[in-house]
């Protein structure tokens, strides 16, 4: 013969099995994992318009600053024509020059 107290005991072993059960059973899980995706999803689909507003931005900067290196790189390279043009111009002026005197030479 049982124990008195063991079939109350019993019970609330099967009891605390069947609450045990329930409350890990996937469709919990799933209404859990439902209500976490629910509570992140508006943070995370911010942070995702953040990244990608932030992405548009750098590239935005890196195209100027790519700009930048290839009008300074221009500039750079056409130092040899700056040189040309400045030594017609000295070639220009002399010639000027030559021209003033042989008038004034004339009168």
């Amino acid at each position: 013969k049982e124990e008195p107290g063991m079939e109350g005991k019993k019970v609330t072993d099967k009891f605390t099995e069947s609450i045990y059960v329930l409350a890990n059973e996937p469709s919990v899980a799933l209404y859990r994992l439902q209500e976490h995706v629910r509570r992140s999803l508006p943070e995370l689909a911010q942070h995702k318009a953040d990244m990608q507003r932030w992405e548009e931005q750098s590239q935005g900067a890196i195209y100027t600053v790519e700009y930048a290196c290839s009008a300074v790189k221009n500039l750079v390279d056409s130092s040899v024509y700056f040189r040309s043009v400045e030594g017609l111009l000295k070639q220009a002026i002399s010639i000027r020059d030559h021209m003033n005197a042989s008038a004034q030479g004339h009168r």
